[in-house]
């Protein structure tokens, strides 16, 4: 059956959204939001397609929404709206009054999706619930539900959801919580709603250098000029022995000992974007990434803490340093920038923001994320569990490890840039 990544032709129907709201009632009052969470506050959404199975999906709509009435009990904040205070702050407004629900069909069979990592937005935009772009973020509900039921009875979660409410494992337990009402299960995982952990000090103390909030003022003009292109999406595989090739690499001047999977294909992937760019010598180029905060506090984070328990660490550096040293220069350069996020580093940071309300992805050259230790394909709402994952909307030069199959030891990066810049991306790349 012909995908219809291609198929201009693919239309969703979608009712006009109802509001869910919390099944009973819930606390009221401002919810803090961290300094983490504020320079976060964009939307990122994300699809989730299920086969169609024995048991019938014709009430899938009904069992969905009567859970996520009920899961936002608990994870009561998500059902309010986003609002700032007179000092620019923003916070969250328990006003209760619930989260957009959206009913959509489609004439599609599942199947004509194909692999959603060869998807394009175009498409994947039509299975979440979008807002125009001209809307305030402070317009945007914190949180979006779509469900698409396909021909065949396969169905397509959507959940658009506001990045300052969840990092990547809180929004998995939210989900999880979610699946687990629908099947008439207990949550196994209740959400801890206290942010204080990551408040700033009432005094701030900025005591490192913070790299990670360096703003590049002059974007390459690559960049520049493929503003109006289309975001594509392409997914590559560094095989084992790709990547044992590139430990060998960058371990053989005996700069480092060892290396990881993970730093290297950083640290590969940071030096080939820079040079598909083609920036000058001279222009600044930075890598920023997510660090898991959670056992890096004492004590360590809550179980179930809700909000983002992640630091965007970074590496900064010249375009003519990054691709005309050896590769274990730049595997050096992620080492050490992971072995910087200590709880003072972190706490300093939070205080940095405090003082200068700069953001970490203000700028970068690429940003990459880690998908690998996150559950997205586990998640059961009495349909089994889905086959396919995927980011529903873009953004600019956007890296992602994805999830491997126990055992298996490649590794596959999803990118996503505009189509100019992916062609040479690909070119420049050699898996």
């Amino acid at each position: 059956m012909e995908s219809v990544g291609k198929n201009e032709n693919f239309l969703v129907t979608k009712s006009v959204p109802v509001i869910v709201k919390p099944t009973s009632k819930t606390n009221g009052g401002l919810f803090f939001l961290s300094n983490v969470d504020q320079y976060q506050c964009h939307v990122i959404s994300t699809v989730y397609s299920y086969k169609p199975t024995t048991r019938s999906s014709d009430n899938v709509f009904e069992v969905i929404k009567q859970a996520l009435a009920e899961v936002l009990v608990h994870y009561y904040p998500l059902a309010g709206k986003l609002t700032a205070g007179s000092d620019g702050r923003l916070v969250v407004e328990c006003t209760g009054e619930g989260v957009p629900f959206i009913e959509a069909t489609t004439t599609h069979e599942l199947e004509a999706l194909g692999d959603l990592t060869k998807s394009n937005f175009g498409i994947l935009g039509q299975l979440v619930h979008t807002f125009p772009p001209t809307k305030s973020i402070l317009e945007v509900p914190l949180l979006a539900i779509q469900v698409t039921r396909f021909n065949c009875g396969g169905f397509v979660l959507g959940v658009a959801i506001n990045h300052s409410m969840v990092d990547g494992l809180c929004a998995m337990e939210f989900i999880s919580s979610w699946a687990e009402i629908a099947k008439g299960s207990p949550i196994t995982v209740l959400p801890f709603l206290d942010r204080a952990i990551m408040k700033a000090r009432e005094h701030p103390k900025i005591e490192f250098p913070h790299n990670e909030f360096f703003q590049i003022k002059d974007m390459p003009k690559n960049i520049t000029a493929s503003q109006d292109q289309n975001f594509l999406i392409k997914s590559f595989n560094f095989n084992v022995e790709r990547l044992e090739q590139l430990k060998r690499s960058a371990m053989e001047d005996g700069l480092i000992e060892r290396c990881s999977s993970f730093v290297v294909v950083a640290a590969y992937t940071w030096r080939i974007m820079t040079e598909s760019l083609k920036m000058e010598a001279d222009e600044m180029t930075k890598l920023v990434f997510p660090i898991d905060l959670r056992s890096k506090f004492n004590p360590p984070f809550p179980k179930g803490y809700f909000g983002n328990a992640i630091f965007h660490t970074g590496c900064l550096c010249s375009a003519g340093e990054l691709t005309s040293k050896p590769l274990s220069f730049v595997v050096q350069m992620v080492q050490d920038s992971i072995k910087l996020v200590t709880e003072d580093y972190v706490r300093s940071a939070i205080d940095h923001y405090e003082v200068n309300r700069q953001r970490p992805m203000a700028t970068y050259t690429l940003f990459l994320s880690t998908w690998s230790k996150l559950d997205f394909l586990t998640t059961d709402f009495g349909w089994g569990k889905p086959n396919q994952f995927m980011l529903g909307n873009p953004g600019s030069n956007l890296c992602f490890i994805l999830p491997q199959e126990e055992g298996k030891k490649d590794v596959d990066i999803l990118v996503v840039m505009k189509e100019s810049l992916i062609n040479t991306f690909e070119d420049v790349i050699q898996l």
